[in-house]
């Protein structure tokens, strides 16, 4: 008689690791209202929480850990006015060899904690000829060109629709308050369409014109999957980004991480102002 052995255990699902994730972590932080994603070179926002809770990503299961430079590896959750927020200092790219389930695994977690809204921000190069490299641009739109979406595979239905609408990837709302604050501390934001594309190589000037005529004002590496996958689940999304060079073609300066960092490092206290004002009270009309 042959006797069949069992074979090796299917791999969870992404609703089954997200809830293993969430039942680790939700009695172990305040529950949070405001969830922020901090991009490149803004880890340091995370330092003006009030009662903060720090969780390093390693601790959480199946939380992917970001390996570029500029980017912590910790969630930080306390409060800012009136408001308690949830900040991942850091996030996964898919240029690093993520899957899209894992570059949305953060913001997924983030919604299932129970957020009211999402502001995603990142580090990215200017193609409008306005987008000076310190200015932050508010996202009105996305052009996802990453080639990758995050809804790929089996619909989980608890979490949203098979299709769902994308008219309204950034709130409008939202937008609009960004805007009122950004007047309110004499800030001057952009608006403008953010193209999200795969990386990690910077694009070409012919790459630059293409996205100029498609409408993009602004070009980066994130955001785009995030954006989709909190949408689905129904969550709120408000997008900064931080011109922090020019795209390639409108400068003679070549492209590099470090000038990155540099900028972002050297309008943080603009950006924070504006992080902390929307984070004390975002959805006030």
């Amino acid at each position: 008689m042959t006797i069949l052995s069992p074979g090796p255990n299917p791999p969870p699902t992404p609703a089954a690791r997200l809830a293993e994730a969430l039942d680790w972590l939700a009695p172990r932080i305040p529950r949070p209202q405001l969830g922020l994603v901090l991009g490149s070179g803004l880890g340091h926002f995370a330092a003006r929480l009030e009662d903060p809770v720090r969780v390093p990503y390693a601790d959480i299961p199946h939380m992917p850990l970001p390996a570029v430079s500029g980017h912590g590896g910790e969630l930080c959750v306390g409060r800012l006015g009136k408001t308690t927020v949830a900040c991942l200092s850091g996030r996964a790219h898919a240029y690093e060899g993520h899957a899209p389930e894992k570059v949305v695994f953060g913001v997924r977690l983030l919604a299932r904690l129970g957020v009211d809204a999402v502001l995603l921000t990142n580090a990215a190069g200017g193609i409008g000829d306005d987008l000076a490299p310190g200015r932050l641009l508010v996202i009105d739109d996305h052009l996802n060109l990453t080639g990758l979406n995050p809804l790929v595979g089996a619909n989980v239905d608890e979490w949203g629709p098979r299709f769902p609408d994308m008219t309204q990837a950034y709130d409008a709302e939202l937008r609009a308050r960004l805007g009122e604050l950004g007047r309110q501390l004499g800030l001057d934001l952009a608006h403008g369409t953010y193209a999200g594309l795969l990386g990690p190589s910077y694009e070409t000037p012919a790459e630059i014109r293409m996205l100029e005529t498609l409408g993009a004002r602004a070009v980066g590496m994130s955001t785009v999957l995030e954006t989709i996958a909190l949408r689905h689940l129904g969550v709120r999304v408000a997008g900064v980004s931080c011109i922090t060079n020019l795209a390639a073609g409108k400068s003679h300066a070549p492209l590099d991480h470090d000038e990155v960092k540099l900028v972002a490092d050297r309008v943080r206290d603009d950006f924070s102002r504006l992080l902390v004002a929307f984070c004390s009270d975002p959805m006030r009309s």
